[in-house]
């Protein structure tokens, strides 16, 4: 549709993809704690800022869906630094581990 692809002052539109948006970006030096990195807009935003360089902690709930896209990244971007210190948070009063352990 062409409103969603009319490009704005910045040069993209709503079809730009993460990828175009960064292109050319050198991100390290940076860090940058993604939630919901194990699926979707999150996995997605991982994967981008990776590619550019940026030190990526990933926070998760699910630990098994988390270490999958980790993977993938690291499968796609071998020398991509990610990873995750261990946060904590709390859900009816239980302690549990919501980051990808590295």
């Amino acid at each position: 549709m062409w409103l969603f692809s009319r490009k704005g002052a910045s040069g993209f539109s709503a079809t730009s993809t993460a990828e175009q948006v960064t292109e050319g970006i050198d991100g390290s030096g940076l860090t940058a704690i993604v939630t919901g990195a194990s699926s979707g807009i999150g996995a997605e935003t991982a994967r981008v800022l990776a590619l550019r360089g940026v030190h990526v902690i990933m926070a998760v709930r699910n630990l098994s869906a988390g270490h999958e896209a980790k993977e993938a990244i690291v499968k796609q971007v071998p020398n991509a630094k990610v990873d995750a210190p261990g946060v904590r948070s709390q859900f009816d009063g239980i302690s549990q581990e919501i980051c990808i352990q590295v």
